[in-house]
């Protein structure tokens, strides 16, 4: 369980799932970016280190965008009335995720149109990495992509703003970011096998109602509390 004002109801968890079965998004925000690697990487054994650092890299940037979330809830926490509204959104952002799993992407837009006037500033530092020769450009490369508009970390991230404390903010967009590593990792050492796995529609479907479920136990323990 948890209180009332704490993180939702296993939010984890459910930030893993959504990461991994995300695959979709995920794939048509990064998967472009993903391929160019792929193309631009030496071949052979260090292409899987190059790929590696560049993921280790992106969550990384989720890790650190999670904390100063949950530094910003954290200041909000010490009003009451803040604190019980950031739980209960996260609550319902975790609702949203569940239903966007389940094919409901039309929230996800908005969201990413927000994150637009970041990106412009940070996307002309990319191009100093390019073309990726080794890790020591990938994992900065990495770190710049981690910022790209993606209405899913968005969501996660109302999730870490929720937790109220820095520490718990990187501990979920961690989990999250773990989530999306093995679709982004396979997808660049060209390997469809989890993909076709991540997108077939049981998989959304009982993924969906999980993450779906989540939120709502947590808009009962919100109004049970």
């Amino acid at each position: 369980g948890t209180s009332r004002c704490g993180m939702p109801e296993n939010s984890l968890l459910a930030l893993f799932i959504v990461g991994l079965l995300g695959a979709g998004h995920c794939a048509g925000m990064c998967g472009g970016i993903v391929g160019a690697l792929s193309l631009q990487t030496p071949q052979g054994g260090t292409a899987v280190f190059v790929h590696l650092a560049y993921n280790l890299g992106r969550i990384g940037s989720y890790v650190l965008a999670g904390l100063l979330a949950g530094l910003l809830g954290q200041a909000a926490g010490n009003v009451m009335v803040l604190q019980h509204g950031l739980y209960l959104f996260a609550s319902l952002m975790l609702i949203a995720m569940g239903l966007y799993l389940l094919g409901v992407t039309q929230f996800l837009t908005p969201l990413e149109r927000g994150g637009q006037a970041l990106w412009q500033r940070i996307q002309p530092l990319t191009r100093r990495f390019l073309p990726v020769r080794g890790i020591a450009q990938a994992l900065p490369l990495g770190l710049l992509w981690g910022w790209l508009p993606c209405g899913l970390v968005y969501s996660a991230l109302t999730t870490a703003l929720a937790s109220g404390s820095a520490g718990k903010g990187a501990l979920l967009m961690l989990a999250f970011g773990m989530g999306t590593l093995p679709n982004l990792l396979l997808a660049g050492l060209l390997l469809a096998r989890f993909r076709r796995f991540a997108q077939a529609r049981v998989t959304r479907m009982v993924s969906g109602l999980l993450v779906l479920g989540y939120g709502i136990i947590g808009i009962f323990n919100y109004w049970r509390g």
